[in-house]
């Protein structure tokens, strides 16, 4: 039987739990939609100019294809995944892009304000030569976070926006190692030389398994490329072939169902060699 002290501090802890999982959930929010994503790809929150050019690819796609010898009822579809569907993938793909040249570079910048801190720099003039010395977008992100600083935000807010531009682990780390330091005290430059270490051994790690599941991507690759390729030269080659599949309802009917398992079936290979570390 619990006693009242123990109930009052499993209710603490469910307490604790749940506001975990909305911050988590916040912050899910903010790095997650569309206006973030913007941000992470570095093309700014140019939401109407992003509306605007997805509405005109997919009117372009709309007329293309009833141009085609498609059937007419594929052009709304066709147009629908065009207007917000390849826009979206675009800024996905250069978010990624970003993040990863960002997380390349961003142990030189840890190595530098390790180095400045031995020779008795202040950790905001560290920042600072960051932003001056180092690549896209790494300078960019630090000269934000330096101004923010300068503006007022407190570091740990500064940090939190950092992390919503480049929602990225490394990102995350660093600020828990500066909010420790400014917490308990200690060590700042043997803190970030062993946070460099480590991310280190993160890309290390990534690498390796790059390279070990580089054959797994080349086969998935062959094997989801094969069927569109053969419709493409059937087409090429003897387009009355081919037509029925298109103009036939049970050309079509096979379309859909060839498409369905073939997008599950790379799915299902992209989860098996896709890892996180």
């Amino acid at each position: 039987r619990r006693g009242p002290g123990q109930a009052a501090q499993e209710n603490r802890r469910k307490q604790i739990l749940r506001t975990l999982k909305d911050q988590e959930k916040q912050q899910k929010k903010a790095t997650l939609g569309l206006s973030a994503r913007m941000n992470q790809a570095g093309l700014g929150d140019k939401m109407t100019a992003f509306w605007i050019w997805s509405a005109v690819l997919g009117v372009i796609v709309f007329g293309a294809a009833l141009l085609t010898p498609a059937p007419t009822w594929t052009a709304p579809f066709l147009a629908f995944a065009a207007a917000f569907g390849l826009p979206r993938w675009v800024v996905g793909f250069l978010a990624a892009r970003r993040m990863k040249k960002f997380v390349e570079a961003f142990p030189d910048g840890i190595d530098i304000i390790t180095r400045g801190i031995k020779s008795g720099l202040p950790v905001n003039d560290c920042m600072k030569v960051i932003g001056q010395e180092t690549p896209e977008p790494l300078a960019g992100e630090f000269r934000l976070l330096v101004e923010n600083i300068a503006m007022g935000v407190s570091v740990d807010q500064a940090l939190e926006r950092m992390y919503q531009r480049m929602p990225t682990p490394e990102v995350r780390f660093f600020s828990i190692v500066l909010a420790i330091q400014q917490k308990t005290g200690g060590n700042l430059a043997e803190a970030l030389g062993n946070l460099s270490v480590v991310i280190r051994a993160r890309k290390m790690m990534r690498e390796k398994i790059k390279a070990l599941s580089g054959e797994a991507v080349a086969s998935a690759g062959i094997i989801g490329s094969l069927p569109p390729a053969v419709i493409i030269l059937i087409s090429l080659m003897s387009p009355s072939y081919i037509i029925p599949l298109f103009t036939d309802q049970r050309g079509q009917l096979m379309l859909m169902g060839g498409g369905f398992w073939m997008a599950t079936g790379v799915f299902v290979m992209r989860r098996m060699i896709n890892f996180k570390i």
